[in-house]
């Protein structure tokens, strides 16, 4: 079974809000024959077009394959919040890889949202950019350790975006009953992401980017010149780029073995009209501190946009607004019986250190994957450190790919039911309020 199109019709977008709301783009045509450039970058998500949208403007010539559509994956599906820093926290990092590279990686976060911010300022993307994300916590101690993490930034790391929010503070932002208190992030952003990515690609293809859709590619022939192969032809191609996340399927077994699909679930609300004050009186984002981490925003419309509930396999559930309405009841208990316009899975890919594996795979391949839900910025950064690699400058893409990136146990056989019964035991501390 593949991914690609288990759970979604063949060149066409989810019955997402977000597909619903995207400024229109025209489809490119499917590859037919064979075709030469100097890089050839598979995958159209974030990672890949912003590869793409560089090394055109520095004068090379680029070819862009995707299977579907242009932000049709995780790129077209996400939250829209575009966080700072990496997906583990500044203390974790300090002791997994020592300070002086755990700074590095605290800037190159920061960097990401930055050339996010620029690229939609530069190529004048509408995906409705706001700022700030509140991160929140349902636990005295997660709260103690929310606070303590804001102080820790502020003094370590010279971060003066933050803002620490008691529990009456937070209730002027999020007025939950399930919240204690946590901070907010001014730094950080929100967005449409389907727009965004829609966006790159306009961009990446007024630079040069030859893109072609319902295009899939089957095998890649190592080479001097690599051979790309895809159902009606072939690109060949100096370097390659991977940008396929989770959907990569068997491309690269090297990747497969350290970077796993696992799906989440979000809904759009009817218009809430005067209940936005009830909900989200302050137009931030928020993501809470369970491990299965609920994380919401409201749309331009006026919508609630709430994701919630992971699955780990190929299929999605049958009802996924009820899977997601359990959660999104918990957190606005006011909500338990709202209307629910549209529901939609989406399949993002996870590390086992929950850092993203950027590496060379191949003499003349470079792959960048597993965002582990902090993919907006950080694709968007490992598209632009891809492009610079090739061109000579590695140090950013070097940097990344020092972090350590363990094969998940069991194999591809073993890795989703061991998986599984992690994440079944961290759901359960999360019920319990552990």
């Amino acid at each position: 079974m593949n991914l690609l199109y288990s759970n979604d019709k063949r060149g066409q977008y989810p019955d997402s809000w977000y597909a619903a709301t995207a400024a229109p783009l025209d489809r490119f045509a499917p590859l037919k024959g064979a075709i030469k450039a100097d890089v050839c970058v598979v995958g159209g998500g974030y990672t890949g077009l912003v590869a793409a949208l560089h090394l055109a403007e520095a004068g090379r010539d680029v070819v862009l394959l995707e299977a579907q559509r242009v932000g049709f994956g995780a790129s077209g599906r996400n939250g829209g919040q575009l966080g700072n820093g990496q997906r583990v926290e500044q203390k974790q990092l300090e002791r997994m890889a020592g300070e002086a590279h755990a700074a590095k990686l605290w800037n190159m976060g920061l960097e990401a949202v930055t050339l996010a911010k620029d690229l939609i300022a530069k190529h004048k993307i509408d995906c409705h950019l706001k700022p700030g994300i509140a991160w929140t916590a349902s636990t005295q101690g997660d709260l103690a350790h929310i606070h303590e993490y804001a102080d820790f930034l502020r003094t370590r790391y010279r971060y003066d975006q933050i803002e620490t929010l008691d529990h009456a503070a937070l209730q002027s932002v999020c007025p939950s009953p399930d919240y204690l208190g946590g901070f907010l992030d001014l730094g950080a952003a929100h967005l449409h992401p389907l727009n965004y990515a829609l966006g790159l690609a306009r961009a990446a293809r007024d630079a040069g980017v030859r893109i072609f859709e319902a295009t899939a590619v089957h095998h890649i022939e190592e080479g001097e010149q690599a051979r790309i192969q895809t159902d009606a032809g072939h690109v060949m191609a100096k370097h390659v780029i991977l940008g396929c996340n989770g959907y990569l399927g068997g491309l690269n077994r090297s990747v497969a073995a350290r970077v796993m699909p696992i799906n989440n679930f979000i809904v759009a609300t009817e218009p809430l009209g005067d209940r936005v004050k009830d909900v989200l009186p302050r137009d931030v984002a928020v993501a809470d501190s369970r491990f299965v981490v609920n994380y919401f925003r409201m749309s331009h419309d006026g919508r609630l946009l709430f994701g919630g509930g992971e699955t780990y396999g190929y299929k999605f559930p049958i009802d996924i607004a009820a899977k997601v309405r359990k959660p999104m009841s918990v957190v606005f208990p006011q909500l338990k019986n709202v209307k629910i316009d549209y529901a939609w899975g989406g399949t993002l890919a996870i590390t086992m250190k929950r850092l993203p594996y950027m590496a060379r795979v191949g003499r003349n391949i470079l792959s960048a994957s597993g965002y582990s839900g902090h993919g907006v910025g950080t694709a968007t950064h490992a598209g632009m450190l891809m492009a610079r690699a090739i061109q000579g400058d590695s140090d950013g893409f070097d940097t990344m790919s020092l972090i350590p990136t363990p094969a998940f146990p069991g194999g591809s056989a073993l890795r989703t039911p061991l998986l599984t019964l992690a994440m079944s035991w961290y759901a359960m501390r999360d019920r319990l309020g552990i």
